[in-house]
């Protein structure tokens, strides 16, 4: 029999925490030490490409910190991307808009294993920089915001998400100076948006806003004629390469990084092109979709191992190290903070309330198992409360699998147990062969049965179930039949199981 926490099982869970922390949170340093070498630049160039996600998030915030320590004054995010998630774009969007001590620029190219576009969440993320430049051939746009479809696909957001990326959209146009009309009719089907020379000064309005200019100037005595109609209310609006420099939303068409950096005046030289390091990618490995769920079933099958056996070892150590990974890489990403690591303790110390000290199965391991599966999903997000239509459908999804996961931990406990059962190292240590009471083995003699079979008394203490009775002047071990008994209430010996009295209410 194992002790109970030995000191051994104690130090590997200790060193296993120890090691996922340290191997996490040491890459950044280590790159940080590489980068010290780095020569100062006039500009970085950092690639938003692929899917928009939080492991996105996470490489840009650090990619602006390294620009600084470059002394890098411009940054050139280096877009091609269809989309990707809603709260990943606006958190991108608003750090890149924050920037005040550095030029952020948008370069929208064309690469042989790209795409060629910034839509969606992509154009979102262009319309927060200082400037816009767009390779010929590019487009930009379609940013209304979708969301997952329950069979797979996609369907249209609700009002309120459409109003508040389109607020936002709207906000950081204003802020760089692009016409709001564009960035609105990208995210709003229903705005229509023209083209009106004032004065022969062409602007980029929506028809409503034209109909107030044409008043004012009417009023004034100045001229005012309407151009195309550069979105028809009903259809997104996305915009080539050439429309953008035409309407004077983009600052030029450059075809390569040479041509953009002449437009920039800088030195090619001084420009240095950040990627993806050892550290992102493994964050980005570590919040996978795929790798979170094995994490939720290896470790939960293993703290389900752990609570269900004496002392402490082997399969508490691996459920620690599994929480360890999942709450460190989400911690990462911004998404798990004291209350997810409060439900999560909290959880699990009603699970082993329940197993340990109270018996049976009943609201202390209900409410364990709640606390803990919350905690698991919480820690995949970073709201509470949901308040989109968008926030709603990503918790129906970390809802699904977390429980998903759960379900295959319980599978994977009972195929576990099963199969450790029938090994030869089990059986070895195991007793295979049982005292069959039909064949005549028993634990105390027949003297024991009878003399207590059918006799009555009362439970000194209660019985839940078991407890302890006074039955013929003598103190005895029971063991209620299905039932909690209180203190004080009579009971009757029904049957003897063994060593087992089992008694009833009279």
């Amino acid at each position: 029999m194992r002790q109970l926490f030995p000191i051994s099982g104690v130090r590997r869970a200790v060193a296993a925490v120890a090691w996922t922390l340290l191997l996490v949170s040491s890459l950044p340093a280590q790159e940080a030490g590489t980068r010290a070498m780095e020569p100062a630049a006039q500009a970085v160039v950092v690639p938003i490409h692929g899917d928009i996600d939080p492991p996105l998030v996470v490489f840009l915030r650090r990619s602006i910190e390294r620009a600084r320590e470059l002394g890098a004054g411009t940054v050139i995010f280096d877009i091609d991307t269809f989309g990707g998630r809603v709260d990943s774009a606006l958190q991108i969007a608003n750090l890149i808009g924050s920037q005040t001590d550095l030029h952020t620029v948008a370069y929208v190219r064309l690469r042989p294993e790209g795409t060629g576009v910034s839509w969606s969440a992509g154009a979102l993320i262009s319309m927060a920089t200082d400037q816009i430049f767009m390779a010929p051939g590019t487009s930009i746009g379609a940013a209304a915001p979708v969301l997952q479809a329950p069979g797979g696909g996609a369907e249209a957001a609700d009002e309120k998400t459409v109003s508040a990326v389109r607020t936002q959209m709207a906000a950081l146009a204003e802020k760089n100076g692009y016409p709001v009309a564009v960035a609105v009719a990208m995210v709003d089907s229903s705005a229509e948006v023209i083209e009106l020379f004032v004065d022969g000064e062409l602007q980029v309005v929506t028809v409503s806003d034209a109909e107030d200019i044409e008043r004012r100037a009417t009023q004034d005595g100045v001229t005012t004629e309407r151009g195309r109609v550069i979105s028809e209310a009903g259809k997104l609006l996305s915009l080539t390469a050439g429309e953008m420099a035409r309407l004077g939303i983009s600052s030029g068409t450059p075809e390569d990084f040479d041509a953009l950096y002449e437009k920039l005046s800088l030195d090619a030289g001084q420009v240095i092109f950040l990627e993806r390091d050892t550290a992102d990618r493994l964050v980005a490995f570590l919040t996978g979709g795929a790798f979170t769920s094995l994490l939720i079933i290896v470790g939960l099958g293993a703290l389900f191992f752990e609570v269900t056996s004496p002392g402490f070892g082997l399969p508490g150590t691996v459920a620690i190290l599994c929480f360890s990974v999942l709450f460190t890489g989400n911690f990462l990403l911004g998404q798990v903070g004291s209350v997810e690591l409060i439900l999560f303790l909290i959880g699990l110390v009603l699970l082993l309330l329940e197993v340990l000290v109270i018996p049976g199965f009943g609201v202390a391991g209900i409410s364990g198992i709640v606390l803990v599966i919350s905690s698991l999903v919480l820690s995949q997000q970073d709201f509470i409360v949901p308040d989109f239509d968008w926030q709603w459908a990503m918790l129906q999804r970390n809802v699904l699998m977390v429980l998903a996961s759960t379900v295959g931990a319980f599978v994977a406990f009972g195929v576990a147990a099963y199969a450790l059962k029938r090994s030869i190292g089990f059986t070895r240590l195991s007793l295979q062969t049982t005292a069959d009471a039909s064949l005549g083995y028993t634990v105390q003699g027949i003297e024991v049965s009878t003399q207590y079979l059918g006799k009555e008394g009362v439970a000194v203490t209660t019985l839940r179930p078991s407890g302890t009775a006074e039955i013929d002047g003598e103190l005895v071990t029971v063991e209620a039949d299905g039932e909690f008994l209180d203190r004080g209430t009579a009971v009757e010996v029904i049957r003897i199981d063994g060593n087992r009295i089992v008694v009833r209410r009279t």
